[in-house]
């Protein structure tokens, strides 16, 4: 069987566990990982650049959202697939348009916003829908740790450290609770006002709160609650509810990896996961697993 050749783009939270998950899959082979900041492991090479690293199949750009598209361009112009987790909701549909121009003109895919949400939730909404279409889905986050509304928040000048945690309210609200360590000679409050004003943030209610140390309060646990109400057919009342409680880089490293399995079964464009045949994640022989899970 040929592996599949994949490089990690980026060595942070997420970058660490997709090379774990990686590890522990049969069907891939770590081509080596990019990373614009010196990194410590032995056994794969290691580079500034992904164009140094040789048979590359798919780049698995763990880095944050605001740089995904170039990125994803720079990687797609050389012929080589891309899966990322871009978590800006409102600037997804724009993303896949321009992504989706220059992979075909490379004979590439890209899949985008391969995370947990968007990305796994985003199929379990599709299926909420088909299974009640008239209805309304609310989509509950945490209380946990955001990934994107961290590195959101540690981007604003004076920013030294921070930790955004998500609160849910209920019926899709949520209260950020973004917790800061403040660099000297910069106004708590001018970077309070900033981050509110950013748009990880502009959109929800926005507690920001300086403390003397961010590590004392990190958790990466996170978790979702959906809930569907709706009708099927004609039959009203239909409840359905999905929920897990999860460590927030390790599942969406994980469906990093399982989408760049798909990326190689794809035609050239860019996707996201609603639009990927679910088996396509899978590995495994296409009969033993509809035998399995059918």
């Amino acid at each position: 069987m040929k592996k599949i050749r994949v490089a990690i783009i980026g060595y942070g939270n997420i970058g660490r566990h997709v090379l774990e998950a990686l590890e522990t899959s049969p069907d891939f082979e770590v081509a080596g990982v990019v990373s614009d900041i010196p990194v410590d492991i032995q056994a794969y090479p290691v580079t500034e650049t992904i164009s140094t690293l040789e048979n590359v199949d798919v780049a698995i750009l763990a880095v944050p959202s605001r740089i995904v598209e170039k990125i994803a361009n720079e990687a797609l112009a050389l012929g080589i697939n891309t899966v990322d987790c871009f978590d800006m909701h409102s600037y997804i549909v724009k993303l896949r348009r321009n992504l989706d121009r220059v992979a075909k003109q490379n004979n590439a895919v890209a899949i985008i916003a391969a995370g947990w949400d968007p990305g796994s939730d985003s199929v379990v909404r599709a299926l909420l829908e088909a299974m009640t279409p008239k209805g309304i889905t609310y989509t509950n986050f945490g209380p946990g740790m955001s990934m994107g509304h961290t590195v959101a928040a540690k981007a604003i000048p004076g920013v030294k450290a921070a930790l955004s945690m998500t609160i849910p309210l209920g019926t899709s609200l949520h209260r950020r609770m973004v917790y800061v360590e403040i660099e000297e000679g910069h106004s708590f409050e001018a970077v309070a006002a900033a981050i509110k004003q950013d748009d990880y943030f502009s959109h929800d209610e926005t507690h920001v709160i300086q403390v003397a140390s961010v590590d004392d309060l990190s958790d990466k646990g996170h978790g979702v609650n959906m809930v569907r109400k709706g009708v099927s057919g004609i039959t009203q009342n239909q409840l359905i509810e999905f929920n897990m409680k999860i460590n927030n880089p390790a599942l969406t490293a994980q469906i990093l990896v399982v989408a760049a399995r798909a990326a190689t079964r794809q035609q050239p464009g860019a996707y996201t996961m609603i639009e990927i045949p679910v088996i396509h994640l899978l590995y495994g022989e296409k009969e033993e697993l509809i035998k399995r899970l059918v």
